[in-house]
């Protein structure tokens, strides 16, 4: 197999999920943020493009209003240098950005996910990579959820991560650990993937056990 050509996609990592009014809760956001800048270090390291994602809403809005401090990219990604920034309104970080053309420029075949939130920002960029013909790595452990509470329903923050991370790995992306990820940038290999059909059936095995 050959060498995939990687770009780490560094999404939303701003002050609203960790001091802000929209606090990650699983995993633990200062478990993740160190995992966050990890990869950004490893992919340094390894000549591996970085894009950071910037999420805005207009003045005024409950989070991610533009000019306030809940808006800024979080001190382990500002602190650190990245190749490209895309501002974005909408959750997948293709939509109305230069990011498929910046990766084509650069013939980037495999997009490695980090940032928040699992169920929103990074599902959204993740289906969309993947209709686009690319690769798709997601850090399970360089990501983090909220809990939600609607018509539809209740779910803790550990049930969406878990459940999309489950529902990624099915079909959309190879979830890994920021550690496996780290291993398989050293050695020039790939992420183990997994397919609908494959995790059905040993889904169901275990229920026929």
């Amino acid at each position: 197999m050959p060498t995939p050509r990687r770009a780490l996609i560094v999404i939303d990592v701003q002050n609203e999920y960790v001091t802000g009014d929209l606090p990650i809760e699983y995993p633990d956001v200062q478990t993740s943020l160190a995992n966050i800048g990890r990869a950004i270090d490893a992919a340094h390291a390894a000549q591996i493009p970085v894009v950071v994602v910037q999420n805005f809403t207009p003045a005024g809005s409950p989070i991610f209003a533009r000019g306030s401090e809940g808006a800024e990219l979080h001190d382990v990604v500002a602190s650190r240098k990245y190749d490209h920034h895309i501002e974005k309104a909408l959750p997948s970080a293709f939509t109305d950005t230069d990011l498929a053309d910046w990766l084509a420029a650069r013939e980037i075949d495999t997009l490695t996910v980090v940032g928040y939130m699992t169920h929103n920002c990074d599902a959204s960029t993740i289906v969309h990579a993947l209709h686009m013909g690319l690769a798709v790595e997601f850090l399970h452990d360089a990501t983090g959820s909220v809990p939600y509470e609607n018509s539809a329903g209740l779910a803790s923050a550990e049930e969406i991560h878990r459940v999309f991370s489950v529902v990624l790995q099915s079909r959309f992306a190879a979830v890994a650990s920021t550690q496996q990820w780290i291993g398989a940038v050293q050695s020039g290999g790939q992420l183990e993937r997994g397919s609908i059909y494959a995790s059905n059936q040993k889904a169901r095995a275990k229920t026929a056990a």
